[in-house]
């Protein structure tokens, strides 16, 4: 399976795609690398932790373990984490490697890019959204109550390292979530993914290997290509917040229990769906293939008692709007988007109320 190439101002690496990865993580870790300490969940460790181990081929480290859970990608966790590393004796000489989902590469990431200002990172990702997106890029940070990622720093690893095999284990309603960001790279940049996951639907949902590492690989590619564009989101790699807009204010207005990431992203791809229709950039029947096909991978939990009121509300608050306009990414056809920001308020609205219905 391919290996793609991540060129930033900050670090160049690679993102490996490749079954039976874990076992290569030695080749990985620097020679002058004094101490490794993985950031890891329980739930990760106790299921493959062995095979990390074994992946290390005899080097010492040590597992500080992150209680997990989008509640808990808070500073306070982060402080918690830093303290025991320093109980470690980690220094400006130690690495550290994030062995989990998106919210333990996320809170690993960051811990890496403040712990002594800042330590080397390799990211392992182990659920489906984590190796698509959060675990490829850099980005890290950690949740205030005002709104999702307020709290963050571009961090980007020494590598990448993603397994599919990991995937067998993963629950299923955690697998769906990762599916909805697969799909969100379909649309905004790759007609050919979209085309897979909304006519070959029982075979990614029956986990069918050669799916499942096509659909990982291209989803990869596209965020290897994006961030070596646009490391900092100045300008493309904004387009990979597609559906996150809506969906990080569903994910505040619900305190951050009671969705998925993924989930709350598939709310907001039909939302952002929906305005792109209302405001004439998207024809409705590219609209309901993006719906349709966002619908298949369902169910989402019940979004009873959530108001589109109480989302609009807090889109000001989310750190993608600049100087009080809030920047929506937009479909114009399968495989093409656009940045559009000062969208009035009611077609904002409308469009929240439909996807809720």
């Amino acid at each position: 399976m391919p290996t793609f190439e991540v060129a930033t101002p900050q670090r160049t690496y690679q993102a490996v795609v490749q079954r039976g990865a874990l076992a290569r993580l030695a080749a990985y870790v620097p020679e002058g690398a004094r101490k490794l300490i993985i950031v890891s969940t329980e739930d990760v460790w106790n299921l493959h932790g062995r095979k990390l181990e074994r992946g290390l081929a005899g080097r010492a480290f040590n597992v500080i373990f992150f209680r997990g859970g989008e509640e808990r990608k808070r500073l306070a966790e982060v402080e918690r984490l830093a303290g025991e590393m320093v109980s470690l004796g980690a220094d400006r000489s130690s690495l550290l490697a994030a062995f989990g989902g998106g919210v333990a590469t996320d809170v690993g990431g960051f811990l890496a890019a403040v712990f002594m200002r800042g330590i080397p990172v390799i990211q392992i990702p182990t659920t489906l959204l984590a190796q698509v997106d959060a675990g490829v890029g850099g980005k890290t940070g950690v949740n205030l109550v005002a709104g999702k990622n307020l709290v963050g720093a571009f961090h980007q690893p020494l590598a990448a390292l993603i397994d599919p095999d990991v995937l067998s284990t993963l629950p299923e309603r955690e697998y769906r979530a990762g599916l909805y960001e697969v799909i969100k790279c379909g649309v905004i940049r790759s007609p050919e993914l979209f085309h897979l996951m909304s006519g070959q639907a029982e075979a990614v949902l029956g986990r069918s290997p050669e799916a499942v590492d096509r659909m990982i690989a291209e989803s990869v590619r596209i965020k290897a290509e994006v961030v070596s564009a646009d490391e900092r989101e100045s300008d493309l790699r904004r387009i990979l917040n597609f559906g996150h807009t809506y969906g990080h204010a569903l994910e505040a207005e619900t305190g951050y229990a009671r969705f998925l990431h993924g989930e709350a992203v598939a709310f907001g791809m039909k939302a952002a769906s929906q305005l792109a229709v209302n405001a004439g950039l998207l024809g409705a029947e590219d609209a309901r293939r993006i719906i349709e096909t966002v619908e298949s991978y369902g169910p989402i939990p019940a979004l009873d008692g959530v108001a589109a009121e109480a989302i609009v509300s807090r889109l000001a608050r989310d750190k993608k709007t600049l100087q009080g306009r809030v920047h929506f990414v937009l479909p114009e056809a399968i495989g093409r988007v656009r940045i559009v920001s000062g969208m009035e308020e009611a077609a904002v609205l409308a469009a929240a109320r439909a996807a809720l219905a």
